[in-house]
């Protein structure tokens, strides 16, 4: 069984542009950004069936206050047997404990941050009250952690930040998108390494190298890692035979692919 826990969709009308945009922005730097659905949910869909994925999970982003209400009725409706849809927040909503509560009851299982578009450091006031309210509702926090391809410095999740804001919350309820820290995978070792934060591997199959994942791996513990590939960008067939590459037990593998994010997702 195969879940990955890290996709994106967007409403039919507006799917076509916002991956041609969002590609565009992402291949202007040394990165090759390709994609491997149109962005659509039924794109997500024919590509789960094509790759082998039993379930994946929709993370739509806020990247203004003023999108959260729609993001999240739009992230209501995809749901289906096969896909769990996330909720959005931006941390300048004036209301987040109460989107937080309402997500809560209308049955969503996590939100997603993304401190990059949101242009807000995962430590500062904001987003701190945002992750202590999460963890007090037992909500998961996807974070997009480290380097943004399509963003500029300064950043606003490095792991260092990100450990910073374990002085206020636990973690347990944190999920690092990017293996912690999108091409930060040293600093990933030095800060958050053997914190209760979970790690996905979203986007870094084919760049981390196969001794510094298992090392991660070992110190970090299995029960801690979620397959994902940030689809559209990432192939989740790809991802899971370079995963069989390292030589992982049947439990590692098993855990990372879906046992994590069954308990997860209860």
């Amino acid at each position: 069984m195969i879940i990955d826990f890290h996709t994106h969709i967007f409403p039919d009308k507006i799917a076509e542009g916002a991956i041609a945009s969002l590609k565009e922005n992402a291949n202007k730097g040394k990165y090759n950004v390709i994609n491997h659905t149109d962005g659509t949910l039924t794109g997500l869909i024919n590509s789960m069936e094509e790759k082998g994925v039993d379930m994946s999970i929709v993370l739509p982003v806020a990247t203004s206050p003023h999108q959260t209400e729609s993001i999240n009725n739009f992230a209501e409706t995809v749901r289906n047997e096969k896909v769990v849809s996330f909720g959005g927040i931006h941390p300048l909503n004036e209301n987040t404990e109460e989107i937080l509560e309402d997500l809560k009851k209308r049955g969503f299982k996590g939100i997603k941050l993304h401190p990059e578009y949101q242009q807000c450091d995962i430590d500062s006031p904001e987003s701190i009250r945002i992750l202590k309210k999460a963890e007090e509702l037992e909500m998961y926090t996807v974070l997009h952690a480290g380097i943004d391809v399509g963003i500029e410095p300064p950043l606003h999740c490095s792991p260092k930040q990100l450990k910073n804001a374990l002085n206020y919350v636990s973690g347990k309820y944190i999920i690092a998108s990017h293996m912690g820290g999108f091409d930060m995978f040293d600093e990933v070792e030095k800060y958050l390494v053997g914190t209760n934060v979970y790690f996905d591997t979203s986007a870094i199959m084919r760049m981390i190298k196969k001794e510094q994942f298992k090392r991660i791996l070992k110190n970090h513990g299995s029960e801690k890692i979620l397959f994902a590939t940030d689809s559209p960008w990432g192939d989740a067939k790809e991802y899971a035979e370079i995963l069989k590459g390292f030589d992982l037990t049947k439990e590692e593998y098993d855990n990372i692919t879906h046992k994590n994010a069954l308990n997860i997702l209860k």
